[in-house]
């Protein structure tokens, strides 16, 4: 959520930089060519060829667009025509026309609805009528996560709004083929709760472990159980030590189910990094362990991934940033001494 004047964030970088545990400034190794008017959100798409691997971004505007970008930050292509478009992520393999495809899912705050788009072409698979909320404006669709269960393959969309409920903040809808190779979608649950301070926004999903995590702006991150079977809230973590919002969440995952879940420190201009796993006893608990100072400013949304890429053997983090770009950063230089670097989320030997 970008806010305040210029003198308030001259105040604000000077408390950020006294905040204990932010380092050096890390700088990323691509700076993307910029769109048209406000980059907020990624999301990775990487097929079986890694070089071919996409970074899937919003431009957040009432003539906004996703802008599909490559490795080296090119813009490959621009889908336009979305209404004020926000968040976005990535599922692979939802069946549409018998087939699996991989889906991109973008909120499009303005017309209250999802849209998606098959990868990588970014073809259109909706119909227009995926409407959230019931069409309430005054909960117009913000963060979105996808969610797919590992027992079954079903896909879910959690998605957040502009403004919501104190319980039932998070709405949950069923992705599937309507049966002409379109995606329809069924509403499953709400759930989440809400301090009634700013919004919620950014949402993240572990496939693996089962959790959702979402920013409550002013008060923490809170940790959910993924499925529709189970809706207590299982942690609020992170809530101290933000220099105002708490925005992005992106999780480095290792297939010994540790790693490391990043949040945006936007107005500090870091990421605050918590245990995947949570601590020794308690997978609930989730300790800050580092605090990590980047050259993105103001960062909205994030994503990172433990998969090897071309240039980037650790892992890829990329993170929005104003100036209409978005950066990546190598997971080497985000993990330097302190974090376990894991290709392909392979844990490092002991």
């Amino acid at each position: 959520m970008k806010s305040a004047s210029l003198p308030i964030l001259l105040l604000l970088a000077a408390v950020a930089f006294a905040i204990p545990g932010k380092a050096e400034i890390l700088r990323p190794r691509v700076v993307t060519e910029a769109s048209r008017k406000d980059t907020d959100d990624p999301a990775l798409w990487i097929p079986a060829d890694r070089s071919q691997t996409l970074v899937v971004g919003t431009d957040k505007h009432s003539d906004g667009a996703l802008y599909v970008y490559d490795l080296e930050g090119k813009i490959v292509q621009r889908v336009g025509g979305l209404k004020r478009p926000n968040n976005v992520d990535i599922a692979y393999g939802l069946a549409l026309g018998g087939r699996p495809v991989d889906i991109a899912v973008v909120t499009e705050r303005e017309m209250g609805r999802l849209r998606v788009f098959a990868l990588p072409d970014m073809r259109c698979v909706d119909k227009g009528d995926l409407v959230v909320f019931d069409g309430d404006k005054k909960r117009a669709p913000m963060g979105i996560a996808l969610y797919t269960r590992p027992r079954d393959g079903a896909i879910f969309a959690i998605v957040a709004g502009k403004s919501g409920p104190a319980e039932g903040y998070l709405g949950q809808y069923l992705l599937e083929d309507d049966g002409d190779g379109q995606v329809k979608m069924t509403f499953v649950r709400q759930f989440g709760s809400y301090s009634k301070q700013k919004e919620i926004e950014a949402i993240a999903v572990d496939n693996e472990l089962g959790y959702v995590y979402c920013s409550d702006e002013s008060v923490g991150i809170r940790k959910y159980a993924a499925d529709p079977d189970a809706d207590r809230e299982l942690a609020l973590f992170g809530t101290g030590g933000f220099a105002l919002d708490r925005e992005g969440i992106s999780i480095y995952k290792i297939n010994d189910g540790t790693g490391y879940i990043l949040v945006s420190d936007q107005q500090n201009n870091a990421f605050r990094i918590f245990p995947r796993e949570g601590a020794p006893g308690d997978p609930h608990h989730h300790p800050l362990i580092k605090t990590v100072g980047v050259s993105t400013l103001e960062s909205d949304g994030s994503e990172v991934t433990s998969t090897a890429l071309p240039g980037y053997p650790n892992g890829l983090f990329v993170a929005m940033s104003n100036g209409k770009a978005f950066h990546y950063y190598s997971w080497d230089d985000i993990a330097g001494t302190d974090l376990k670097k894991a290709p392909d989320g392979v844990p490092p030997a002991e």
